[in-house]
């Protein structure tokens, strides 16, 4: 009977791609999963749990980001400074307007893995409120979610 090998990408055979995603009018669940699930590397077929081996993600009009039912009265986003009482607590509706950036940086940052790889998967993640990046040298591809 033969022994079929696991094969591992070496670090220097991962190639990194570009994706340009639109959040224009796009819902914030769906598209957070979809961009933590390219930004592990799940998408391919050389994915390794513990290697990083996802692409970068660059994400434009964050600002246009969408939620379904009440969430966007109903959704807080919860900060503690470490002090007696220090419960910060954000509505979506105050957040997108503020930090439009932060809403999609939370949202996909929690599909991600703690710890030191899920810290440098994170950092593959470019969100920007209006339509302009300056990751133009970089070419990114289109990817419809």
């Amino acid at each position: 009977m033969a022994v079929q090998k696991t094969t591992l990408p070496k670090v220097d055979q991962i190639e990194k791609k570009y994706y340009l995603v639109n959040a224009d009018g796009k819902v914030l669940g769906r598209l957070a999963a979809k961009v933590a699930t390219i930004l592990r590397g799940k998408n391919k077929p050389t994915f390794t749990p513990f290697m990083d081996t996802g692409d970068c993600v660059i994400i434009i009009n964050a600002e246009k980001i969408r939620v379904t039912g009440k969430k966007a009265n109903d959704k807080f986003y919860d900060r503690y400074s470490g002090f007696h009482s220090g419960l910060k607590s954000v509505r979506f509706s105050d957040m997108i307007i503020k930090y439009p950036h932060k809403v999609l940086e939370l949202a996909i940052g929690r599909m991600i893995p703690k710890g030191k790889l899920g810290e440098r998967v994170k950092t593959h993640l470019y969100v920007y409120a209006g339509p302009d990046h300056p990751h133009k040298a970089q070419k990114p591809v289109p990817l419809d979610i």
